[in-house]
């Protein structure tokens, strides 16, 4: 018999607790970075030019697009 059981041993309630811990800050960490990018992204503006000859599915689209803040 296995004599050896332990509540707190690290595939019981230790075992959860680390768990549970790790996911939350891996939320938290992912969270506060997506927070950043969309605070960061939202000042980045962006003006379209020559509108009339932008194609539905075509690789030089991206041509067409102007950032204001560039420097």
């Amino acid at each position: 018999m296995n004599e050896n059981r332990s509540v707190f041993a690290l595939d019981g309630v230790t075992g959860m607790l680390i768990a549970t811990v790790l996911l939350l800050s891996i939320l938290v960490f992912l969270t506060i970075q997506a927070l950043g990018v969309q605070n960061r992204e939202a000042a980045n503006y962006y003006d379209i030019k020559d509108e009339a000859s932008i194609r539905m599915s075509s690789v030089e689209n991206a041509k067409h697009l102007v950032d204001v803040n560039a420097k």
